[in-house]
């Protein structure tokens, strides 16, 4: 390769980005390189300036441009590659091999969610099921508002603490299309409705995480979080149904709301203050979908809202009326899947899975374990920053759902040849959006390995009195860049953690509130766009949903950030604290 470079290197230009950039030794895949997190002039705020432009332009590309989000996404990710091998001096193959590693992980376990999620849906609309699904929740109300609280935030809050990782967005959304809602509106609902469930999602794995790296146990997190979300579990419902019909509309189904948001607000306080982080998410989403639905039985909203494009038009589904066999037949691939996800997102599953050897691991990533280290102020000495991947082709939430969607197509009555045609349409229909969620991922890790998200960390925790406030905001943007409540802690727990010990704040609450300013962020997220993109066939449409979303991660960031402000030098007696011992 070396060799190549030195052949092409024939005009003045070529010759000095191949001995500035290209030498031989940067393609040494076992030199070890350590990360500079203010590599230009040894200022954190000008190499944060630096380094920020990739994410200026992912923006910029979907916000302002609208540019398809494959092509947003790829572009990024080969901004980010020039930015991070100038700014850094990151060598070129740690900084494809962190590419790489991050695109595997984007098509396994990430795509493989969406695909076998979305495939479950096609199943069901090929059978012909989805019509006794439609008329099933229309018999519970046939209010638009009220189904998006029992799909969007019910339901999906049900699916982010068994499965997680766009799971809940791609079915909920799908379902909402299927009753009549128009596709941008049912993903940028279940995006936003996914806010409150996020920090205890896939079994509390961002809570573990952020136990782990701070050494603060998940029990005292899982509690300040406890403490926290509550509030905005309150607010979401309202928001939701705000946002569809306006304050006017939603007075009238603001009982239903206050019922759906204050049972699960409750649930969630008392699970995770009592329970842990495990089941907070299960627990909240069934006593407040139980709520909610006998609620309904004994009060119903003054006027049927539709929406504007529904005016005049009779909803022949509703009218007709189904047997309890065919309401159970219907709905059993959801209930196979209910069952499956919850099994396979327990840690005795995973556990087991692992000790029977149902997975392929690669312990030391090629290129990248061992070789990146990470530096002070992040770490007290360089200590490497490891890369393993682990293909758990079985025990991975995406197999859960596959298996589901196998056994629902006998219950359903579709033949094998059917099925394979329907998994091979719901491939060609996600292409472009693998494509996106791969590039998305691949920067994400990028960012991680090249000390580009610790550039934009330390600049935030350089700001003394103020960082209470802005502590939400690091983990809201470590979820924009990562996709993941659990990687946005891994990445910023521990920086949270001694920022707060350095200015006398209670250390439990900036954790908690990194996991808990990250949860509005993953509606932004260029990943979860993506999967929304691709779980509602707006492929192309990213930019849409992101402007849809933006405003309303913006505002509910404000309301996060005041009540962490608040918790830190008003109420600090809320959260709790951790003792020393004996």
């Amino acid at each position: 390769m070396y060799d190549i470079f030195s052949r092409i290197a024939n005009n003045n230009l070529c010759t000095w980005l191949f001995n500035k950039y290209l030498k031989k030794e940067r393609w040494n895949l076992y030199m070890p390189w350590t990360q500079n997190y203010s590599a230009l002039g040894g200022s954190i705020a000008l190499t944060a300036l630096v380094v920020s432009i990739p994410i200026f332009f992912l923006l910029w590309a979907l916000a302002i441009k609208r540019m398809k989000g494959h092509i947003a996404g790829m572009s990024t990710l080969l901004i980010t590659l020039v930015i991070v091998v100038l700014v850094y001096k990151m060598p070129i193959s740690i900084a494809l091999s962190a590419s790489l590693y991050g695109i595997l992980y984007g098509l396994w376990p990430i795509s493989w969610i969406v695909v076998t999620a979305v495939f479950l849906y096609n199943l069901t609309v090929e059978a012909g099921q989805f019509d006794v699904i439609k008329g099933s929740i229309s018999s519970i109300s046939n209010d638009r508002r009220i189904q998006a609280l029992l799909v969007a935030f019910c339901f999906g809050a049900f699916l982010e603490g068994a499965a997680g990782f766009g799971a809940p967005v791609a079915i909920s959304a799908s379902i909402l299309i299927g009753l009549g809602f128009n596709p941008l509106y049912a993903a940028g609902l279940c995006l936003i409705a996914n806010t409150a469930p996020v920090a205890f999602g896939a079994i509390g794995a961002p809570i573990i995480a952020a136990g782990a790296v701070t050494g603060m146990g998940d029990f005292v997190i899982s509690q300040a979080i406890g403490r926290q979300l509550p509030f905005l579990s309150v607010i979401i419902p309202i928001y939701l149904v705000v946002l569809m019909s306006g304050w006017k509309g939603a007075k009238e189904v603001l009982p239903a709301a206050l019922v759906a948001g204050i049972a699960f607000a409750v649930a969630q306080w008392w699970s995770s203050n009592h329970l842990g982080a495990y089941l907070p998410d299960i627990i909240s989403s069934l006593f407040s979908l139980i709520a909610l639905t006998l609620f309904l039985r004994v009060w119903k909203p003054k006027n049927n809202w539709r929406f504007p494009h529904e005016e005049g038009k009779e909803d022949n589904v509703v009218a007709q009326r189904f047997t309890a066999g065919q309401i159970i037949k219907a709905w059993s691939p959801f209930a196979i899947l209910t069952v499956l996800v919850g099994i396979w997102g327990t840690p005795g599953f995973k556990t087991w899975a692992t000790n029977a050897g149902l997975y392929v691991n690669i312990a030391h990533w090629p290129g990248l374990d061992g070789l990146v280290y990470k530096a002070a102020p992040i770490v007290a000495k360089p200590t490497v920053y490891a890369a393993a991947y682990k293909w758990d082709w079985f025990s991975a939430a995406g197999t859960a759902i596959l298996i589901s969607a196998i056994i629902s197509m006998f219950i359903l009555g579709v033949s094998p040849g059917r099925a394979w045609k329907v998994f091979v349409k719901t491939l060609k229909q996600l292409t472009f959006a693998i494509i996106n969620i791969a590039s998305v991922l691949g920067f994400a890790y990028l960012a991680n390995y090249s000390g580009l998200s610790y550039t934009l960390g330390l600049l935030f925790a350089s700001t003394g009195s103020l960082f209470p406030f802005l502590s939400p905001v690091l983990g809201w943007l470590a979820v924009f860049l990562t996709g993941s409540d659990t990687s946005a802690n891994a990445l910023f727990g521990k920086l949270q953690q001694v920022t707060a010990e350095q200015i006398g704040v209670n250390p439990v609450l900036t954790v908690a509130a990194n996991s808990s300013g990250g949860v509005v962020g993953k509606m932004i997220s260029p990943q979860s766009i993506a999967v929304a993109a691709a779980a509602t066939s707006l492929v192309g449409r990213e930019s849409e949903l992101l402007r849809f979303t933006l405003k309303h991660s913006l505002i509910l960031l404000l309301v996060i950030c005041i009540m962490i402000t608040l918790q830190a030098y008003v109420v600090p007696g809320m959260i709790p604290v951790i003792t020393a011992g004996p």
